[in-house]
């Protein structure tokens, strides 16, 4: 009876929750209900003004869905960055045969070194709590990029669960932002003062980009004022 009892309120929640309702089971997915309201990742994440010659940055690849989807749309050169190690060998396998989907088994930050990795899927994060962790590789942004001789970026697109501040103020001290065309990213509040340092970050950013869409703690695009 007590079992019967449990599946029927489950039953009951996940109804009104498809109807809209107020009831949510986590506030991650109270953020994410207008996202998915507008399909947003099969139309906003992909909208851009691409075409072959394009170059685009995937920080935080995961499976590269994403990626996938970008250059089966314009044909472009992507640089896919997955740290996590069982990932980014499906990531190497996944693109073997495209010469123009680079994989680079490390992360993107703001210097070289090595952290702790906490193994979750998708929600991998340097600033989580999981039950595995994994040493990765740290590569800094800016060396990086001059040593591959990037000049511009067409489209950046990061979601590292929480490092996306320290990438992006790096990025913007050295001068980067005003090279990227677009940039697609997902804050996380996982970190300590996660809604000051997005403030100062926006502000930084407002001085060469204009944000396009947000869906706030889920996705959003910034471009270039001058394109």
């Amino acid at each position: 009876m007590r079992k019967t009892l449990r599946r029927a309120c489950d039953e009951i929640g996940r109804f009104f929750y498809r109807l809209g309702g107020h009831i949510y089971r986590t506030p991650d997915e109270a953020r994410a209900r207008p996202w998915f309201r507008d399909q947003g990742d099969s139309t906003l994440r992909l909208d851009y003004d691409l075409n072959a010659d394009s170059l685009v940055v995937d920080v935080g690849g995961y499976l590269g869905q994403w990626s996938s989807d970008i250059f089966a749309m314009y044909g472009c050169t992507i640089h896919i960055f997955e740290p996590a190690s069982f990932t980014a060998s499906r990531l190497q396998h996944r693109f073997a045969r495209n010469p123009k989907i680079l994989v680079h088994p490390c992360a993107l930050a703001k210097a070289n070194g090595h952290a702790a990795l906490n193994l979750c899927a998708d929600g991998s994060s340097l600033f989580k709590t999981a039950a595995t962790q994994e040493s990765i590789t740290l590569v800094e942004a800016d060396r990086f990029l001059r040593e591959q001789g990037v000049e511009r970026i067409d489209l950046i697109k990061i979601n590292i669960e929480g490092a996306e501040y320290d990438l992006l103020e790096h990025l913007i001290a050295a001068g980067w932002m005003a090279r990227v065309v677009n940039l697609q990213v997902q804050f996380h509040d996982c970190v300590p003062d996660a809604a000051k340092r997005l403030a100062a970050i926006e502000v930084l950013l407002k001085e060469t980009h204009d944000l396009t869409w947000r869906y706030p703690w889920v996705w959003e695009n910034w471009r270039r004022r001058d394109t």
